[in-house]
């Protein structure tokens, strides 16, 4: 079993910028991938970016140059760094971490972008 704790969440202005921390119960193995999704009201939860253990990125195209998803596998950490906020990016963001045998959520952590 896997913990996933995130942080970082808040409201900001629309053109704000917000850092999203998770950080792992245990240690990120080799063939871990860690990712972000988000689940706005009244939608299915989707992908906003991975990251594998390699370091290659996939983002959404909704947010492709505006977050950068970055990790540090000696703190147990993901990263999301979102800049451009939009309002369309409120959201609960979960952070996930998967292999071919297993995946784990996070309880999620609010992001609020004001017009």
């Amino acid at each position: 079993q896997v913990q996933l704790a995130e942080s970082g969440g808040g409201v900001v202005q629309a053109g704000g910028s917000l850092r999203l921390s998770c950080a792992a119960s245990r240690s990120i193995f080799t063939f871990d991938t860690m990712g972000w999704y988000r689940q706005a009201p009244g939608k299915q939860r989707e992908l906003v970016a991975t990251i594998t253990s390699g370091g290659s990125t996939k983002y959404a195209d909704s947010v492709k140059g505006r977050f950068t998803i970055s990790r540090d596998n000696a703190k147990n950490t993901v990263l999301l760094q979102m800049s451009s906020l939009k309002p369309d990016d409120t959201a609960v963001y979960y952070c996930k971490l998967h292999s071919d045998y297993y995946y784990y959520w996070g309880q999620g952590t609010q992001v609020t972008v004001s017009s």
